[in-house]
């Protein structure tokens, strides 16, 4: 989470999160240890090398351990989806693979009483 400065504390090449607009969304955000940190260390300039990238990534995320709101700004970046840089302790890439897996398992749990009587009277 690192989106709370305006674009003017952001390279033009950072995508512009979205931040909660409501108070109700959570207040959350105002203990964010990242709201401290240089943006560049959420967020990926643009042509980034990979090695550059995964070091940037594993400082972030070492933010984010030490973080009190870190479940709750994962929760967010779930839930908008949030679509770049590292939220929560999560990059993108790990958020995608943990929403596929939120869908999986939500479609297993539909499935679920239809197969179990099926197999029951089987």
């Amino acid at each position: 989470m690192k989106s709370l400065q305006g674009p003017a504390a952001r390279p033009s090449a950072v995508p512009q999160p979205r931040v909660p607009a409501r108070a109700e969304d959570g207040p959350w955000h105002a203990e964010a240890v990242c709201r401290r940190d240089e943006a560049g260390l959420f967020f990926a300039p643009s042509k980034e090398p990979t090695a550059a990238r995964l070091s940037r990534e594993e400082a972030a995320k070492r933010v984010c351990a030490r973080c009190p709101v870190m479940v709750a700004c994962r929760e967010h970046a779930l839930l908008q989806p949030e679509p770049y840089g590292v939220w929560g302790g999560l990059t993108a890439a790990e958020r995608r693979v943990v929403l596929a897996r939120m869908r999986r398992r939500s479609a297993e749990l539909r499935q679920a009483p239809g197969a179990g009587s099926i197999a029951a009277a089987g």
